[in-house]
């Protein structure tokens, strides 16, 4: 989500330094700086986001190791009752709020996120 923001900005960004900066070599050089900060900035919200999914499926809650895939196997059950129970002309169509599209992005790229960085773990800890 985030870096849908951020595209249009840094390519912006990098109109203006074209612009303003006169030697090439100095504008590539800023742009490979600016460049380098959005990655940065990315992977660190990566990485805590990752942290966070871990450190729900180590809680010692049931409720806050299993909320978020009860809350994506929800989301699954409307998109399949909208798209594959509805049109055959049964059930109830329940309209889904883009905020909810958002969230079940946020979720499954979180859950995604979590785990591969778990199973990354796993194998760096096996390695050594």
């Amino acid at each position: 989500m985030l870096s849908a923001l951020i595209g249009p900005v840094v390519a912006g960004l990098f109109g203006i330094v074209d612009k303003v900066v006169e030697d090439k070599d100095e504008a590539a050089r800023i742009k490979s700086r600016l460049q380098e900060m959005v990655l940065t900035g990315q992977m660190k919200e990566i990485e805590a986001a990752a942290q966070i999914i871990v450190a729900e499926a180590r809680g010692e809650s049931w409720l806050q190791r299993n909320w978020r895939p009860m809350l994506m196997v929800l989301f699954g059950v409307i998109i399949a009752n909208n798209y594959v129970v509805v049109p055959y002309g049964f059930g109830i169509h329940l309209e889904l709020p883009p905020e909810m599209w958002d969230l079940l992005k946020i979720g499954v790229g979180g859950y995604v996120v979590g785990r591969s960085v778990e199973k990354g773990v796993r194998v760096w800890k096996q390695g050594t």
